[in-house]
């Protein structure tokens, strides 16, 4: 996969103002924290209410297949964001800090693992991943899932001492499963015929296209603390 100078370009502009911005959310206090969350589940779900309308004409017809569409939405959505409040107002439980740095260390985790992926993929990808998603190699998920742990677990344990167990698991899961989460969004796309969920995110498309790392990573997360947590737990 060559590398398209054009495209990382607009990546890396929309990535500096969504960056500013998540961070403002998240770091500000938990108001800001909250009504972050909210607005991204809300334009994920008219974004996934979109791909569904495409998949199926007769989505909203009851028992089946609505009931089904409405469990999808309810674990597809409504699990990672009850995990994200979860990591707010429990995070100093795990980490002694600020009560927003669980919360960016996941998203750290899925930041770096995303970057890594697919500049390391654009540089010595040759083997595809998935036919769900063409353009991810064998060796850019794995080059982005090893530098994702490696930076993580290195910089939050050499800037705050925070311990090296938990910084792998959490970093190594995020990675993981937030491939995951892509290739699914990915399937739902392509089921659906469409190239990006929605538009508002130049070169990044719309919120289930940013956040669909995000989607899977957060639950698997929150079940990798509550199976370590009492060795995780701060004494």
């Amino acid at each position: 996969m060559a590398l398209n100078l054009a495209t990382l370009r607009t990546r890396a502009i929309t990535a500096v103002v969504f960056v500013v911005v998540m961070l403002g959310g998240i770091m500000w206090n938990a108001w800001s924290y909250d009504t972050l969350f909210l607005l991204i589940q809300i334009g994920c779900v008219f974004e996934l209410i979109r791909l569904i309308r495409l998949m199926d004409a007769g989505y909203n017809r009851f028992p089946l297949p609505g009931f089904k569409y409405l469990v999808l939405g309810l674990v597809y959505l409504t699990l990672p964001f009850m995990a994200m409040r979860y990591f707010y107002r429990h995070g100093t439980d795990y980490f002694n800090g600020p009560a927003w740095t669980l919360s960016m260390i996941l998203i750290a985790s899925i930041w770096i693992n995303d970057t890594m992926a697919y500049l390391v993929g654009s540089l010595i990808g040759k083997t595809p991943l998935s036919p769900i998603s063409p353009k991810k190699t064998w060796e850019g998920t794995a080059g982005g899932a090893l530098l994702a742990v490696l930076a993580v677990t290195a910089g939050a344990h050499q800037i705050w001492n925070f311990p090296i167990l938990p910084l792998v698991l959490i970093s190594a899961t995020a990675a993981v499963t937030g491939t995951l989460g892509d290739l699914l969004e990915s399937k739902l796309k392509r089921t659906a015929g469409v190239k990006d969920s929605g538009q508002i995110m130049p070169g990044h498309g719309g919120f289930l296209d940013r956040f669909d790392s995000l989607l899977i990573a957060a639950p698997a997360v929150w079940l990798v603390l509550y199976l370590f947590r009492y060795t995780f737990a701060v004494q």
